[in-house]
């Protein structure tokens, strides 16, 4: 009885702790109720949007348009199609070479930085980091000089170049963090059935890094794709290589085109459609790539 008055004594202690915090915790409707509340808010700008590409401009000049698009028209996706899609075509191009000159460069040097021994690691990811917070407008300067001297401005290049070079430090910590969770013991098992340096980072280690690649690739066309600052910047006199960004800037800046609202809210729907559908497919491998260096040096 001695043996086990202590052990009943700390279970129903332990019970009517529990008991209590059942009591002080919020039902599970009220939780439920209050987080639907936030989300209808942080998403009603969204539903608004589109609501609005599907109204006529008469609906949208009045006071209290409709809530729901009631006799609404797709002529502003014409609209928007028939004047922004090489703007469009423009971003996908841009956003797309982006992402894969930063998986080109960035991959191999988290690589160098996680599992090779390289000289002065440590400098090189505290430089990464300070790169991180040099303000956009000082990077577009330095980059106009250097791309007017190549002779390379208003062009893709010049924009793939600098949504790159915006991109690859955040990617490289990225990979970097990732692959630190690598196991050595798979490379020295690589190196034993005669992978070099360069064989084991294609047939290992990038396969093993697929989560953290996709994670990057996605972040690298996010700031390409919303890019602004370089486009006005290095792209002043070319409407070849126009992005989505500026044209929509453009096209509610003209004074024509300040009252056709429903062409705006649908060209504004239009270039957010890629970035919204590489989010729902990836979302799964972006998880895993974020957390997945988390606990890692």
């Amino acid at each position: 009885m001695t043996v086990h008055a202590p052990v009943r004594a700390g279970a129903a202690a332990a019970d009517g702790a529990r008991r209590a915090r059942r009591r002080r915790s919020l039902p599970s409707w009220i939780k439920t109720t209050a987080g639907v509340a936030i989300v209808a808010v942080m998403l009603f700008p969204l539903y608004w949007m589109v609501n609005a590409s599907f109204q006529t401009n008469q609906q949208l000049a009045r006071r209290s348009p409709h809530w729901l698009p009631w006799g609404g028209t797709l002529s502003g996706y014409r609209d928007a199609l028939s004047q922004q899609g090489g703007h469009l075509l423009a971003s996908l191009v841009i956003a797309a070479g982006a992402t894969l000159l930063t998986l080109a460069v960035a991959a191999p040097a988290a690589y160098a930085l996680a599992l090779l021994r390289t000289a002065g690691g440590r400098t090189l990811l505290s430089v990464l980091l300070v790169v991180q917070l040099v303000p956009g407008i000082v990077m577009a300067n330095a980059l106009y000089r250097i791309f007017a001297s190549a002779g390379i401005l208003d062009s893709a290049p010049a924009l793939i170049l600098a949504d790159a070079t915006l991109a690859v430090p955040f990617a490289v910590l990225i990979l970097r963090a990732f692959m630190t969770g690598i196991p050595r013991s798979v490379l020295e098992a690589a190196s034993l059935d005669g992978a070099g340096t360069v064989g084991a980072f294609c047939r290992i280690v990038l396969p093993m890094s697929r989560n953290a690649l996709i994670t990057s690739g996605l972040f690298a066309f996010l700031f390409a794709w919303g890019d602004f600052l370089f486009a006005t910047t290095l792209n002043l006199n070319s409407t070849t290589w126009k992005p989505i960004t500026v044209g929509l800037y453009d096209y509610i800046g003209a004074g024509t085109n300040t009252t056709s609202w429903n062409s705006v809210m649908a060209t504004a729907v239009i270039s957010s459609l890629p970035a919204a559908l590489l989010l729902v497919i990836a979302q799964r491998h972006v998880a895993a790539g974020l957390t997945g260096g988390a606990v890692k040096d």
